[in-house]
């Protein structure tokens, strides 16, 4: 049996989670009708963070550690579609913020064609690029379930019971809070459309109706309309406030896994009140991670740092520009790698944050293809988190590899990506027999090297071959030891490591200079700095570009 400190992390929820299941009767029910059931929610507000990513990736590991067990399971997406707009967004003019504060976004124009709504917009952003994070995802609309009544029977059940849900939040709250005396409901004006100008003040339970006012002084961003009546609250008509929302949603969608941000689950916070409705009022099991009354913990935050990834607003990277900052499949290799519980503070400026990510997923497909050995242990986690972290089915064999730190370096010296594969191919990083999908995997990083030295790397990673010579000022050791490295390149082929011991026998034997000295000189003869990539591949891929600078000595 495979050793708990071997597991991965989404593994070991997969198998709590199914003895969690085994030993419910309501929840083993539950599954056998629908399977394990991996929920996950975002208000498509404005542009969603990339921390909301890290949560999509969580569900989507759980979901298919929960399959590699043999057992039926789906991660569904909801779009929170019915909330409403609630502060102004830049992307609509100054006369729709007003015209839409307080309306549902599901109900307002997209600002852009193509959308059926401004929520649908947003959740497209992110939801489009969800193909290239590998993430398999169910995608459905809060709205559209409130309209073909999933949700009637709880909120039948929360209408009967709101003296339970009043009771509960004022035990956790106080009496003052505005939810400890109200009906647990919003509904939908008929008339203008807004959900957030409304108060709900009767509920008939024999006519299945409520009694609802659409005010001016229920919020302060919003006004409404006057128009009072009975309406039924079923099939769209309106929606729970959010924290009885979220335990009305487990019971209703027959949910088995949600977590969340670790914000939500402080100590009194939406998933406590979530729970104790859900246990109290709709007589349900709340999803892992919590049991009972104990919500157990949110997943922490992850942020792509520094001053100039952040927006206008200051808000942080939205995800679906999260791929310009890294490549998708090395973002969800960070993500499946690290445990929830850990912090996350991603730097691409000026770090080796990439090179790092990029040398760690590397090392991994070694692993899994048997190239390199760190142990039985070391080499179990390894493999399971590169099969966790694949985006569609993994290759047969492993694709050539090509560090990201040589892949800035080719595209430096070669003007096209068809002469850096040509470079790759006769230094042996590219099979002889290499296909189109290999060769095209080799290509995306060498694109992805290109945007890095462009914007993230450190000026050390950055160099120009010069043309000719310039105005570089040599000793004579040096430049003796230079025109005898030209000679040297002329003959033969050099590998770098035979390539490197030349320089030594160059410097201790024949011309007596500190190898400080040497590799100095070459770098300032080809590049007119200081310093530059490791000098002996470097060579080797520049040929007789280096020997032409050399001989100029």
């Amino acid at each position: 049996m495979e050793q708990e400190d071997v597991k991965h992390w989404a593994d070991q929820i997969a198998e709590e989670v199914i003895a969690r299941v085994e030993n419910d009767p309501k929840l083993k029910k539950l599954v056998e009708k629908n399977g394990y059931f991996v929920y996950d929610e975002k208000t498509p507000s404005g542009t969603i963070h990339i921390g909301s990513g890290r949560g999509w990736v969580i569900h989507d590991a759980i979901a298919k550690a929960l399959r590699d067990k043999g057992v039926e399971a789906r991660f569904v997406l909801s779009s929170d579609d019915m909330d409403p707009l609630d502060k102004p967004s830049k992307e609509l003019s100054a006369e729709d913020n007003i015209r839409y504060m307080g309306v549902p976004f599901r109900y307002i124009p997209s600002p852009y064609p193509g959308f059926s709504s401004f929520g649908d917009y947003f959740f497209r952003q992110v939801t489009d690029v969800f193909p290239q994070f590998g993430i398999q995802a169910e995608l459905e609309s809060t709205g559209e379930e409130y309209e073909k009544g999933t949700f009637n029977k709880t909120i039948k059940i929360a209408l009967d019971n709101a003296d339970k849900i009043q009771k509960i939040y004022s035990d956790l709250y106080g009496d003052e809070v505005a939810a400890a005396t109200k009906l647990p409901f919003n509904v939908k004006c008929p008339q203008c459309n807004r959900i957030a100008t409304t108060v709900a003040l009767e509920w008939d339970s024999k006519k299945e109706a409520i009694y609802f006012e659409c005010r001016d002084d229920v919020v302060k961003w919003a006004k409404g309309c006057g128009h009072k009546a009975w309406i039924s609250p079923y099939n769209g008509n309106g929606k729970f406030p959010w924290k009885v929302e979220w335990a009305a949603k487990w019971p209703s969608k027959g949910v088995i896994v949600e977590t969340a941000g670790k914000d939500h689950f402080t100590k009194g916070g939406s998933r406590t009140i979530a729970c104790r409705i859900a246990v109290d009022v709709f007589d349900y099991p709340p999803p892992y991670p919590s049991v009972g009354y104990a919500t157990g913990p949110g997943y922490e935050f992850f942020t792509v740092g520094g001053k100039k990834m952040s927006t206008s607003k200051g808000q942080g990277v939205g995800f679906a520009e999260s791929v310009k900052f890294a490549p998708a499949p090395m973002l969800r290799y960070m993500l499946v790698r690290s445990r929830p519980n850990s912090v996350i503070d991603f730097q691409a400026y000026g770090t080796n944050d990439l090179i790092l990510l990029y040398e760690r997923y590397d090392t991994a497909e070694k692993i899994y293809f048997g190239k390199e050995d760190l142990g039985e242990k070391e080499n179990i986690k390894q493999k399971r988190i590169y099969e966790l972290s694949q985006v569609g089915k993994i290759p047969k064999r492993m694709p050539p590899q090509v560090s990201l730190v040589h892949a800035a370096t080719l595209v430096q010296i070669f003007s096209d990506f068809d002469g850096c594969i040509d470079s790759l191919k006769e230094s042996g990083h590219i099979y002889a027999d290499a296909t189109k999908e290999e060769i095209g995997y080799v290509k995306d990083r060498l694109a992805f090297a290109k945007h890095w030295v462009e914007e993230f790397a450190d000026e050390n990673y950055k160099f120009t071959v010069q043309q000719k010579l310039q105005d570089v000022v040599l000793t004579e050791s040096q430049k003796s030891s230079l025109r005898l490295l030209a000679e040297r390149l002329k003959k033969g082929k050099w590998t770098e490591q035979t390539l490197f011991e030349e320089f030594y026998k160059i410097c201790r034997d024949e011309v007596k200079i500190d190898p400080k000295d040497f590799f100095k000189a070459a770098y300032l003869v080809i590049l007119n700095k200081e310093k530059g990539p490791k000098l002996a591949p470097f060579l080797i891929t520049l040929r007789q570009r280096a020997i032409s600078l050399l001989e100029q000595v």
